[in-house]
Parts: C-alpha cells; structure tokens; sequence
C-alpha cells in the first residue's frame, strides 16, 4: 500500500506541482493551505509523512509541529523558503525529522521522503529483529517504538529513536556525527553536522524532562558522542 503525505502551504502553486508530483510516485496525497486546517484534517485523515511550510496563515509551520507533537511521533519534512540558521535548528529541537529550504530539487525531496518513510518503516516493521534493548535505566523497544527511562516513556521521532538506538548499542563507544547521520537518514543523505547537534540537544532535554540528573549521552568535542552506563 502506497504511503499517505500530508501537503502544508499556503502557495496554491506549490500544493498543485507538488500534490502532482508525489502522486506521480505513487503517494496518496492530502492538501491544506494553513496549518489550522491540516491540524484538523490530521485528526479525520492520518498520514504516514507531513510536509510543512513555516511561514502561513492561521498557524504557522512551527505551531502545528508542536501541536502534532503532543500527538505522536508523524514523520515531518520543513519545506520552506526560510533559509535563516535558527529557523532550521528550532525546526529540528521541535521534533522535525528533515529541513529543507526553497528553492528545492524535487528529486532530492522525493529522496528525501523515501529516506523518512524508510527509516520509520526500519522503527514500526516486526522483522524478527524486535529484540528490547536494555542499557541500564533505558529501554528501548523497536517493534512498539516505545523508549522508557526509569520506567517512564520518553516520547521521540522516527530519527531520534535511531540516534539513541545507535548510542545505545554499544556503550561507551564513540560514533562521530558521520555514523549518526547514517544509523539515523541512511546512506548517501546529506544532512549538516549541525542537525545531529541539534537532536542530541533535544534528545538531552527529552530525557532531562523524565530525570534532571540525566547525563548518560556525553560530547567528546571534535569527536563526536557516546553513551553512558550509568
């Protein structure tokens, strides 16, 4: 079964090429022009991916992610014509998956949405591979995308889920941001450095929220990050 995008934007031409494309591809496509009408539409009509601008009416892209967020964990790729630095790393703290400015290649975004759907397809799909992973005080559960620590759940993203899963797997080993890029977007993705800096912030902040002495996942500046038993 063809996987399910929501489309978020306020430019009516971009909702036409782009619906039009991705349907091109096979892709179920739903459309809003604002995030106040895709916010309710999510609720009647699930998706397996959004694709959010942040600058439109009503609400915009950044209060929609939030609100989505306190949903669940939907796969999300920024599309917007906002190239400012701060833009995108608060795009990603907030939970975004991709970021992605304008004017864009339609084939690095189509690459792009195969990579997000593959790697939540990696988390939900019961492979055989569902073992729980225990590290301590941590959990990790792949077949229910279910993290806990100290018993409590710690809610994350399809790319956050890999990046701990990454850490976690082998405890006190250093994996530099290169082999966090691919445990987490795949192979031949380009994705800054400063994007894993910034899930690593907001995975730190997840977790402080279930804990405040949580130091478990260390910067080895220059090098890159390791995860702690404690």
């Amino acid at each position: 079964m063809s996987a399910t995008i929501a489309l978020i934007d306020d430019d009516q031409n971009i909702l036409a090429s782009l619906s039009a494309a991705l349907s091109d591809e096979g892709y179920a496509v739903h459309t809003y022009a604002d995030g106040a009408e895709a916010l309710e539409g999510l609720g009647r009509r699930p998706a397996d991916l959004a694709i959010l601008d942040i600058k439109m009416p009503r609400m915009d892209g950044m209060e929609l992610l939030s609100e989505l967020r306190r949903r669940d964990s939907l796969p999300v790729i920024f599309l917007t014509s906002k190239d400012d630095e701060v833009d995108e790393i608060m795009g990603l703290r907030l939970g975004a998956d991709d970021y992605i400015k304008k004017p864009f290649s339609q084939r690095l975004l189509m690459e792009r949405i195969r990579a997000v759907l593959r790697r939540h397809e990696t988390v939900d799909r019961d492979n055989g591979s569902d073992e729980v992973m225990r590290r301590g005080e941590l959990i990790l559960d792949p077949a229910r995308h279910l993290c806990t620590w100290k018993g409590d759940e710690v809610n994350l993203t399809v790319t956050e889920f890999l990046i701990v899963e990454s850490l976690a797997r082998h405890p006190g080993h250093v994996k530099n941001r290169d082999q966090l890029i691919d445990a987490a977007y795949g192979e031949n993705i380009y994705v800054d450095d400063r994007t894993i800096d910034s899930h690593i912030k907001r995975l730190r902040r997840k977790f402080r929220e279930a804990d405040k002495d949580f130091t478990e996942i260390e910067t080895l500046y220059g090098v890159g990050y390791r995860y702690n038993l404690g």
